[in-house]
């Protein structure tokens, strides 16, 4: 491990010094005493390297020999203490908030998450407390892991041409990726449900028809179901609760979820630009998948709990403006980042025109 650099946030792909090829890896987590990079090969298999460096309140490190298609997460160290909102457990791994692609299984896997992944004791017997009562078994096998993407090229969208659309003129057609292309008979049934099925010509020459001048794609962030539903044997259809704000929703790829279902998302607004129609996204910024202190453990709760959530006066409970469970703590530069370099992603890297922001307010 090499001392790397703070930005840009996430795992990407670089030359090192003397050439050398591998990927530098940058996580905010201001209130940890240490971050581990954790490394899973095909097998499952876990490599653990710790980040050698601390730049305020980033830890970072480059690892040569890393490249795309690597799967990763992070064990992150520090206190245990809900009582003042930290809730740091190196025993779970954790989901990169910067992941480009999300490893996930594709379909509808409403499988009941195991005790593994919430942080805390679940069946502690004094219930009032199970959420501060920490348990340190390994949720490795269980959680989704992130996934090195290479950064496109300077050619990606050299010929993409935005629709640009005046807004006086502008048709918005609000559907849902996997539901609207699961019945159309001329697409393929292997590209139903994905983004390639929306690419398919069937599916653009069905927009052009009805005189559609821009799409607004229900949520497409990487999303989780939430445990009351996983409990009942039912999942969340239509998305609207994000996990990783940079991964396209890996259940929705045709091609594979180590890193290709960001070509294929790419692929698919090229094709819908092609035919003079705009994407916006249905993006959710006012809570986490990770729910209140009862929640999963999967991403920032245990990165830095205080750091990125809005808590109560009672620390071991979150601030929860929308029924959701919590409120990322925008107010904090490092969280407003995380929203604002997400939304720059998609427009920059991901061709995206336009975003509809559920509960702004939140």
């Amino acid at each position: 491990m090499w001392p790397g650099a703070p930005h840009p946030l996430g795992a990407r792909p670089r030359t090192g010094p003397g050439g050398v090829r591998g990927t530098n890896f940058a996580l905010w987590a201001g209130g940890a005493e240490a971050v581990e990079v954790c490394l899973f090969d095909e097998d499952g298999r876990e490599t653990r390297c710790p980040l050698p460096e601390f730049t305020h309140g980033i830890w970072h490190g480059f690892l040569p020999g890393v490249g795309a298609g690597r799967r990763y997460g992070y064990r992150v160290h520090g206190p245990w203490d809900p009582w003042t909102g930290a809730r740091f457990n190196p025993a779970k791994l954790l989901l990169d908030p910067y992941a480009r692609a999300v490893d996930a299984p594709r379909g509808a896997d409403y499988r009941q998450l195991p005790p593994e992944v919430y942080g805390h004791v679940r069946d502690w017997p004094q219930q009032e407390y199970a959420d501060t009562v920490r348990d340190d078994r390994d949720s490795a096998p269980y959680v989704p892991k992130g996934v090195v993407v290479q950064d496109d090229g300077p050619d990606e969208w050299r010929d993409d041409v935005r629709p640009k659309t005046p807004w006086a003129d502008t048709v918005i057609y609000e559907l849902h990726v996997r539901g609207f292309t699961m019945r159309h008979p001329q697409i393929p049934e292997e590209l139903r449900g994905t983004y390639a099925g929306l690419a398919h010509p069937a599916a653009v020459a069905h927009l052009v028809e009805l005189g559609v001048t821009a799409v607004e794609l229900l949520p497409v962030h990487q999303f989780a179901h939430e445990d009351h539903l996983l409990r009942r044997g039912l999942g969340n259809y239509w998305g609207y609760n994000s996990l990783g704000w940079f991964a396209p929703h890996a259940a929705y790829a045709a091609g594979g979820t180590t890193g290709q279902q960001v070509g294929e998302f790419r692929a698919m607004v090229r094709a819908l630009h092609a035919a003079g129609i705009e994407v916006i996204l249905d993006v959710v910024y006012n809570h986490t998948a990770e729910a209140g202190e009862l929640g999963p453990t999967l991403s920032l709760k245990g990165i830095d709990n205080a750091g990125y959530y809005r808590l109560q006066h009672d620390a071991r409970r979150y601030a929860d403006y929308t029924g959701c469970g919590n409120t990322p703590h925008v107010v904090r530069p490092h969280v407003l980042r995380l929203i604002t370099d997400s939304l720059r992603y998609w427009v920059t890297e991901m061709g995206v025109d336009g975003f509809r922001f559920d509960l702004a307010a939140a």
